[in-house]
């Protein structure tokens, strides 16, 4: 009977302190908890735009994007080398026309102490392999460029052409020279090397 009485007192003891704990509870709260590093201010991530906004922006990103340089080819390639060669063999032709010259050997029987060291056939010479290199170079450099089914009537075969037949003019210039009759071969090579550039500049 004791016994009874202690298990009724222990269960009622039980009871009235779960009501006791039950009574302090509030409604549950879904809120986020609150945290130091919350501020009213923090906004929520936006998944969509209005097309309007990021029209705008599109155009604030290209108002203040740096401008791009424009592409500007190197000042030294093969090509140029080739077209600095080809004017350069102008200049000598010209020089060369423009320097004294001495009496050609009509006959084709010059004395053998000939002074061939003068201006005019320093410059003939240097004229004469200026052009040879330039047509080599040429040659190497546009290659593809000359087609022979393309016939005469493309720029790149006439340009090829008549460089070649210039720089061979001049060549026989210079090995006919002091003979009679070199400078017109050497002068018709420069005006035909002359057309050779006009074609492609």
């Amino acid at each position: 009977m004791k016994k009874k009485i202690i298990n009724i007192a222990a269960a009622s003891c039980m009871v009235a302190m779960q009501g006791v704990a039950f009574a302090g509870d509030t409604t549950l709260s879904v809120a986020a908890p609150a945290s130091r590093f919350y501020t009213p201010e923090i906004r929520s991530y936006v998944l969509a735009s209005n097309a309007d906004t990021v029209a705008a922006g599109q155009q604030r990103e290209l108002a203040t994007a740096p401008a791009k340089a424009e592409f500007e080819a190197p000042l030294w390639t093969a090509s140029n080398a080739h077209k600095y060669m080809g004017l350069g063999t102008l200049l000598l032709v010209a020089a060369t026309a423009l320097a004294p010259k001495p009496e050609e050997c009509e006959t084709g029987t010059c004395p053998a102490e000939r002074d061939t060291s003068g201006p005019h056939q320093t410059l003939g010479r240097a004229a004469a392999s200026m052009a040879a290199a330039t047509v080599v170079s040429g040659l190497v450099v546009h290659w593809n460029d000359v087609h022979v089914a393309d016939g005469f009537s493309d720029p790149d075969n006439q340009h090829a052409m008549l460089g070649t037949a210039g720089a061979l003019l001049m060549l026989a210039a210079v090995s006919k020279a002091p003979g009679g009759g070199h400078a017109g071969a050497g002068m018709l090579g420069g005006i035909v090397m002359g057309a050779a550039v006009k074609i492609t500049w």
